[in-house]
């Protein structure tokens, strides 16, 4: 089969997730922000035009787009097929995994020696099998004050269903079961920590909030800098493809949309501003673009 025809009958599959009213998701707004942001699996053939001469690098978020989020982040496995899938696409394209988690956690995660780890939103990143070219780092020298650590396990100790999770070059407060009650008083004590040590930042995510060093870095840097470790920087060829769920991935989004070259994804139920181009529904939908990159490269090279 060429690659046309396959694109063809790719580009007319029906996205993979069922819709239905126990989602509780508004389908006449979805299908209205889906004409701006359509899915990545049916507008495939028109992602992939003209990709042969290109130099494809794919950056994938872990919570989220490679696991389901679930309610304790320590069992936020992803599965055995979808290690399968990952490990193919790293096969076959530059494959880097950049999460808010520590690299170290990601790689038991993960398990796969054949893509690139980018921990703490990129500020600490490892390559596979050999080292990067790193440049002068100062930024691995900055990780996050163990006083603040200690500070926030007092201050929330008291409060049901904190997890707080260090990352090396962060400091993620998880409130996904805390009562909803809670959360301003969960808030205010995280805040409290904070003005005790002005020179740090809170920014916020998926049910978490992350506390970071000062450092001008997030994934859209990591995604700079990892291009520049592969020779890819200022090149016209090179076509970058970055899937994610998380408003931190947002500054990836953003940074492919200003450069006008590559892909951007989001993986979302539900309707909401992005600096994404594309869109998936769910684990499953990324799962399934994955393996399409993968046929498509296979079929594509044998020509």
């Amino acid at each position: 089969m060429g690659v046309p025809r396959l694109i063809a009958k790719l580009s007319n599959l029906k996205s993979s997730s069922t819709f239905d009213e126990d989602k509780n998701t508004n389908w006449h707004s979805y299908d209205s922000w889906l004409e701006k942001h359509p899915s990545a699996l049916v507008a495939f053939k028109k992602m992939m035009h003209g990709a042969e001469s290109k130099k494809i690098v794919v950056f994938l978020d872990y919570d989220g787009t490679l696991s389901p989020i679930v309610n304790d982040p320590e069992v936020a496995f992803m599965t055995e097929k979808m290690r399968a899938v990952v490990h193919e696409v790293g096969c076959c394209f530059p494959t880097s995994i950049i999460s808010g988690r520590s690299r170290e956690k990601v790689y038991d995660f993960v398990q796969l020696d054949n893509i690139y780890y980018a921990g703490s939103h990129g500020m600490d990143i490892m390559a596979p099998l050999q080292p990067l070219r790193i440049r002068d780092w100062k930024y691995h020298a900055k990780a996050v004050d163990r006083k603040i650590q200690k500070s926030l396990e007092e201050k929330t100790e008291a409060i049901e269903g904190v997890k707080l999770e260090d990352n090396k070059f962060c400091l993620s407060v998880h409130f996904r079961n805390v009562p909803d009650e809670d959360l301003g008083t969960l808030e205010e004590q995280v805040k409290s920590v904070l003005e005790e040590h002005p020179q740090f930042r809170l920014t916020r995510g998926k049910k978490v909030l992350e506390i970071r060093p000062p450092i001008d870095w997030d994934k859209g840097h990591a995604l700079e800098y990892l291009l520049d470790s592969l020779g890819l920087a200022g090149s016209n060829d090179v076509l970058p493809i970055y899937i994610g769920d998380d408003t931190s991935d947002e500054d990836a989004f953003e940074l492919i949309h200003r450069r006008r070259q590559g892909h951007s994804i989001i993986v979302t139920s539900i309707p909401r501003e992005t600096w994404a181009s594309y869109s998936l529904y769910d684990t499953t939908e990324v799962m399934l673009f994955l393996e399409y990159l993968t046929k498509w490269k296979r079929i594509s090279s044998a020509i």
